[in-house]
């Protein structure tokens, strides 16, 4: 059969116009191809000035900490070359130990506490969320993340105090022999910075968990009671499967709340009583600014942005994948 007018004959690898144009002008395949590439270098261009700021205030400190850290440096005179000593420093020291370890502690209070009650407290907002009701619980729980942590540290500090708010209502029911200094004492200052940001991630977590709750299909809950669950065979078959995602960002963002805190220990504690509740982020800035080793303060850095990243990625990947 002949072709019709202003095709191409088959096999020329020269495309016609759509719609039959000028025979003489083709549309030719390698000048797709030359605009998908330039279509593509346009779009890096977009994205050109993001990544030059990027990497000049994030990789390029990133860079010159883990160099820092193989020298001995006082910040101001030469700096002297010393491999690996100030890792083993961090490894090997018992008060370097003892501060990360604090961190390790604090993620019990800044994330699997806010997570628990969270999901405690979502399930029974969940409930009240339409009306002005749930728009005003809603309100009060996310408050804490308004609030500046440095004026939360300082409000909590007060209510902690040996003359503080706690004691007073422990000494009105009758329970002075409970009453104590909560934030100088070092058995109690650990824990009660730890309760201080558990206040402060609990309304966090509840509010992305309502939100993760909304998303659940009605349906699921109608099936699940034909099936005669209850609320609890509810909770556990419907609701904890379905927010597997929701609660691996709540559990990633407090776990790096915890391990990079500074705000709320350095106001409430200072890091007292000796170096109770010390946390390496607190330890770092000592270390570069007052004790000026800022060597060492590199390398506990780096250490601490291990710690973060080994932490962080097994929880992306097991909560990693479709919801239910």
């Amino acid at each position: 059969m002949t072709p019709a007018f202003g095709s191409a004959p088959a096999g020329s690898g020269i495309a016609s116009r759509p719609g039959g144009g000028n025979p003489d002008q083709p549309v030719r395949p390698h000048r797709k191809r030359r605009w998908g590439r330039t279509a593509r270098w346009i779009g890096w261009l977009w994205v050109l000035p993001a990544l030059i700021m990027y990497a000049f205030f994030v990789l390029r400190p990133l860079a010159l900490t883990v160099q820092y850290s193989l020298y001995r440096w006082n910040g101001i005179g030469p700096a002297r070359w010393v491999g690996f000593e100030n890792y083993l420093t961090v490894f090997t020291d018992r008060d370097l130990l003892k501060i990360i370890s604090n961190a390790f502690v604090l993620i019990v209070f800044f994330s699997f506490i806010p997570v628990a009650l969270g999901l405690l407290v979502a399930s029974l907002v969940r409930r009240i969320t339409t009306g002005p009701g749930g728009t005003l619980v809603r309100t009060v729980l996310f408050l804490p993340q308004v609030i500046p942590l440095v004026a939360a540290g300082i409000a909590w500090s007060w209510v902690l105090s040996s003359s503080g708010l706690v004691n007073q209502a422990l000494r009105a029911v009758g329970l002075d022999a409970l009453t104590r200094s909560w934030l100088g004492e070092f058995n109690t200052a650990l824990p009660a910075v730890g309760v201080i940001g558990t206040w402060v991630m609990l309304g966090l977590c509840t509010i992305l968990l309502v939100t993760g709750m909304s998303k659940i299909d009605p349906s699921l809950y109608e099936a699940a009671r034909m099936d005669g669950a209850g609320p609890i065979r509810e909770f556990f078959a419907v609701t904890l499967p379905s927010l597997r995602q929701e609660i691996g960002v709540c559990l990633t963002v407090t776990i790096i709340a915890a391990l990079a805190s500074f705000d709320i220990v350095y106001i409430s504690t200072s890091g007292g009583p000796g170096i109770q509740t010390t946390v390496p982020g607190l330890e770092i800035y000592r270390l570069a600014f007052s004790q000026r080793q800022v060597g060492l303060a590199s390398a506990l850095g780096v250490v601490l942005m291990l710690l973060v990243v080994l932490c962080v990625l097994p929880i992306q990947r097991l909560t990693r994948g479709e919801k239910a």
